[in-house]
């Protein structure tokens, strides 16, 4: 399985949810870069992805985006084959 990043809060709604989505897909380790709590990790994320809110999500390489982009990956039916890559 594909490693998972996933830039985090502590009380973010959306990144519990992709964190819900994930897991029942059977992804067990999620590596969570904690924003709030290290601040350089936010100008970092930043630079990454161009985006300022969280989640922000890596599968492998890959930045897949936020929780409606995860979403909408699953919804076409190609996050499980982007999982397994």
């Amino acid at each position: 399985m594909a490693k998972v990043i996933m830039y985090t809060t502590g009380f973010c709604p959306y990144c519990k949810m992709a964190e819900n989505l994930l897991r029942a897909k059977g992804v067990q380790d999620i590596e969570k870069i904690r924003i709030d709590l290290e601040p350089e990790q936010r100008a970092e994320m930043m630079d990454k992805t161009g985006r300022r809110t969280v989640p922000q999500i890596y599968i492998g390489e890959k930045h897949v985006g936020g929780y409606d982009d995860l979403t909408q990956l699953d919804r076409k039916g190609e996050l499980l084959a982007l999982l397994a890559s």
